[in-house]
């Protein structure tokens, strides 16, 4: 099958590669180091899934309409690489898998003609050089759309993807998104102090804040009418289970989450996107935690400082040390 994938960075490289070894046509977009380094040297691929190693076609932009489009670009790029790329994707299957809750509707708005699914991907994966990707956490990745029920064509979609990658066809997608972002609240607390989620979840103080943020998110969802869908061992019951605790017994959710990552750090796409001087997503996480509380007309403080921890850091370009993230939240109470 032909099959393109939008973005080649840490997931889109995984897609890319394990596409190509179980046997199908793949193009590849990217720019500047990226795309030099995998036309000269192709895609390898280490870690969770084993070593790999595929040449995919690698162009800035689309030329040709495949059958399948895989969108993984960064939140913050979807609305301009889709535009980019508009015209051959027209009429194709378009797969967007990233962060964030807007993915699907701007698939859908820029491109009518098209069939439009979501994917979240649990796999972590660190972009450890142009054409290098080494996958520290290899897991599942769960395709659908809207509310409802999975339907044949996202059936016939996970059955294309699960010949390469671990996938499954999930029910109510929105209401997983929203798990989902629960599980991002892991991304800016490492952005923001340049350590792994692991070492994060490790000192008792950023730990609290994390769940704070995971709990806001939750209480967040609940106010707008979100049945959280479920996903890696998180459901509905829990989620709301989860919003009720006080924080001390809610931090059993990340020890949680981190006890499934095992020792490889994991580090996180925000903190990947601030070590290689780029725009973070936090806009799209954290911070659309932030704008789904206006909507609901509820506040969500601890979502807002991390937001804007998390830009300070961009236009610093140095991290922050716990104590000083620590007392960043001591003095906004």
């Amino acid at each position: 099958m032909r099959i393109a994938v939008i973005g080649a960075g840490a997931l889109g490289g995984t897609f890319a590669t394990l596409l190509s070894q179980a046997g199908h046509d793949v193009t590849v977009t990217a720019r500047g180091a990226g795309l030099a380094a995998i036309r000269e040297h192709g895609i390898r691929l280490e870690g969770g899934f084993g070593r790999a190693h595929a040449r995919p076609a690698a162009l800035q932009r689309l030329t040709d309409t495949p059958e399948l489009a895989l969108v993984c670009t960064k939140a913050q790029d979807a609305e301009a690489a889709i535009t980019d790329n508009a015209a051959a994707l027209d009429g194709a299957a378009v797969i967007v898998i990233q962060n964030g809750l807007d993915g699907v509707n701007t698939a859908r708005r820029l491109l009518p003609r098209s069939d439009c699914f979501g994917a979240l991907s649990i796999i972590a994966a660190n972009y450890t050089e142009p054409g290098l990707v080494t996958v520290t956490t290899a897991a599942p990745t769960y395709l659908g759309r809207g509310t409802g029920a999975a339907d044949d064509a996202t059936r016939h979609w996970q059955a294309v993807l699960n010949g390469a990658v671990p996938s499954q066809a999930i029910d109510n997608f929105v209401g997983s998104q929203w798990t989902k972002l629960v599980v991002n609240m892991l991304n800016a607390l490492p952005a923001i102090t340049g350590l792994s989620v692991q070492e994060v979840v490790a000192n008792p103080g950023l730990r609290r804040v994390m769940t704070l943020s995971m709990r806001e998110a939750v209480r967040v969802g609940m106010r707008r009418g979100i049945s959280f869908g479920a996903m890696q061992a998180l459901g509905d019951r829990r989620l709301r289970a989860f919003s009720r605790l006080p924080a001390w017994a809610g931090q059993v959710l990340p020890l949680m989450m981190r006890a499934r990552m095992g020792t490889v750090p994991n580090l996180g796409s925000t903190l990947q996107s601030v070590t290689r001087g780029q725009r973070t997503e936090v806009d799209y996480l954290n911070g659309a935690v932030v704008r789904e509380a206006a909507v609901a007309g509820v506040p969500a403080p601890v979502n807002s400082r991390l937001t804007a921890l998390v830009h300070e850091v961009e236009e610093r370009g140095s991290f922050l040390g716990p104590a000083e993230v620590l007392a960043r939240f001591s003095r906004s109470r």
